[in-house]
């Protein structure tokens, strides 16, 4: 369990996990198998796309400070998003949904933090970027100890930048900041799905600036 401190910053926030009864681990596994099962079919058909794969796959698992840990998260996490209806109703089950929110798309990832990195999910809707980590995570709150889930929420006219970087020592560890136009800060990394993940977040960075646009002189 990691202990988490991002500073004072408007956008994050921790919340209990809701315990979701129809969920189990067990019944969904013989699926999941099936569902990678298919995906490594398709990845060997697509050389160049199954090295980017094989190399963002090993150094999102190098990410964590334990590879047995992450590699279990990953399937735990793929067993639930089947077992719930996939990544949008998860999403809307998370965050506060605005009206005709929808969501674009979906990222496994870390937050970094000043403990280190924290594994969870990235999701990129038509009004928001919004993070939740797969674990809890331990903060203080009025100088106790608690532990919950972490979330990242950050409206898309809040953006102000939008910027991916490569390790010059380690090429393969790759990073994309986000920055909102208050200046706060937040850093990701260990992408399963990099160059996707860069693309989507620029795309949303320009929507955010259009309607920015459009709410300052309405």
């Amino acid at each position: 369990m990691s202990e988490c401190c991002l500073g004072s910053s408007p956008y994050v926030a921790h919340y209990a996990p809701v315990l979701t009864p129809s969920f189990s681990f067990k019944g969904s596994v013989e699926t999941v198998g099936n569902r990678f099962r298919t995906w490594g079919k398709s990845v060997a058909e697509a050389t160049k796309k199954a090295v980017d794969i094989a190399g963002n796959t090993w150094h999102h698992l190098k990410t964590s400070p334990s590879l047995s840990d992450a590699a279990m998260g990953r399937i735990t996490r793929a067993t639930k998003v089947l077992a719930q209806g996939g990544p949008e109703s998860i999403f809307r089950s998370t965050f506060e949904i605005v009206p005709d929110e929808q969501l674009q798309h979906s990222y496994a990832c870390y937050l970094s933090t000043s403990s280190g990195p924290v594994m969870g999910v990235l999701y990129v809707s038509t009004a928001n970027i919004a993070y939740c980590s797969d674990n809890l995570v331990l903060h203080k709150f009025e100088n106790q100890a608690e532990c919950s889930c972490l979330k990242v929420v950050i409206p898309l006219h809040q953006l102000k930048a939008v910027n991916p970087s490569v390790s010059r020592s380690n090429p393969g560890e790759k990073y994309i900041q986000i920055i909102s136009i208050d200046d706060h800060e937040f850093w990701f990394m260990g992408f399963l799905n990099y160059n996707g993940a860069v693309q989507c977040l620029q795309g949303a960075l320009h929507a955010g600036s259009i309607s920015l646009g459009r709410w300052q002189t309405s």
